[in-house]
């Protein structure tokens, strides 16, 4: 009897740490049909969260330099023609109806990466001098392709200029917006040698006074100071207009190539406050090295709380067995959150969504 009570209070407190730990879900704009197109769309992701124990929805209303936001900016066509099919802006009603269920809004932003949006209006405002580089000679714009993707110099003044012009524009936009998640917060990491733009090198030299840039550690010191000025740049813009947001960014694993490729110093930002927690994208198929990703993240910060941990929905829509495995393995992590990367995901696996419910 005692032994059935102690195995029955174990259960017990599992279920309770497990709950302990919120399930967010990113929702993107290449999901077919997109959230933001419809009434039906908004009211059925609201309807699945209910049912899901979803906490907070992470919405990408912007990537690619288009918005699905009112913009100046960026290429605003996306809002313009949900907004004229619903009748109302659609991401003001989605928050609406989401904090009507109780459940957190967050405008999700990628903002270093235009993808091969070659339209993109920064682009043709400032040219290519506006996209990181590495030294190899470029005669085309398709020799500025970086993994398939057209990457921001974050070291360009401008750049930061025009992202946090987007930032004052949602926030101004949205004052019931729960927080922003800034995504894409680095240099590309595939063959990490970029940053030889014309204005990041000039200023480069100038602070330093070093003629020659060498791939020395002074150089990647200044790339990594130049992501984490741009997001320094976000977050006053964003603290102006609305000093309760809550701002998190994305964060690579593992830590060195965070560190030494992206050059993204995520621990640094938590750590000291700049954010208010970081969502670590770890991706591998395998529960097991799920595992190992976490617990190195973890030994990042004394305060878990600052922890979200992204779970790879997408690469396991055949395996919903592996899934639970990894929501298992995030929900004993101790950390924050476990987001699900992504609602489009969950719904072309049902098997992956009853999951969630037992949680």
């Amino acid at each position: 009897m005692a032994r059935s009570v102690f195995f029955l209070l174990c259960v017990l407190f599992v279920q309770s740490a497990w709950a302990a730990v919120k399930t967010d879900l990113l929702v993107t704009t290449l999901q077919d049909p997109q959230i933001l197109s419809s009434r039906e769309e908004i009211d059925r992701l609201i309807g699945f969260s209910r049912l899901s124990n979803i906490d907070t929805l992470h919405i990408q209303i912007y990537r690619a330099d288009k918005a699905w936001f009112p913009s100046k900016l960026a290429d605003d066509t996306p809002y313009k023609q949900f907004s004229k099919d619903i009748g109302e802006d659609p991401f003001a009603l989605l928050i609406r109806k989401a904090h009507r269920s109780g459940i957190k809004v967050f405008a999700w932003l990628n903002l270093l990466s235009l993808s091969k949006n070659a339209q993109a209006p920064i682009l043709q405002k400032y040219g290519v001098d506006i996209l990181t580089r590495n030294q190899e000679p470029k005669n085309s714009l398709g020799d500025y392709l970086i993994d398939n993707q057209y990457f921001l110099e974050p070291g360009d003044l401008r750049v930061r200029e025009e992202l946090s012009g987007i930032v004052k524009e949602i926030l101004r936009v949205y004052p019931d917006l729960d927080g922003i998640l800034f995504d894409y917060i680095r240099y590309p990491d595939v063959h990490p040698f970029y940053g030889y733009t014309e204005m990041n090198m000039r200023r480069f030299k100038k602070e330093t006074g070093v003629k020659t840039i060498e791939e020395n550690q002074l150089w990647k010191n200044w790339k990594r100071d130049q992501v984490t000025d741009l997001l320094k740049g976000l977050v006053e813009s964003a603290r102006k207009i609305r000093p309760d947001i809550t701002l998190a960014t994305t964060g690579c694993v593992s830590h060195s190539r965070a560190y030494n490729e992206a050059f993204q110093d995520w621990p640094l930002w938590i750590n000291t406050g700049l954010t208010d927690f970081v969502m670590v994208m770890a991706y591998p198929k395998d529960a097991e090295e799920y595992q190992k990703y976490i617990s190195e993240a973890k030994t990042r910060t004394d305060d878990l709380r600052k922890l979200h941990f992204a779970v790879a929905a997408y690469k396991l829509t055949g395996s919903p067995e592996e899934f639970t495995r990894h929501l298992r393995v995030c929900k004993s992590s101790g950390a924050a959150a476990c987001v699900i990367f992504h609602y489009g995901s969950l719904l072309d696996a049902p098997a992956m969504t009853k999951t969630l419910t037992e949680f």
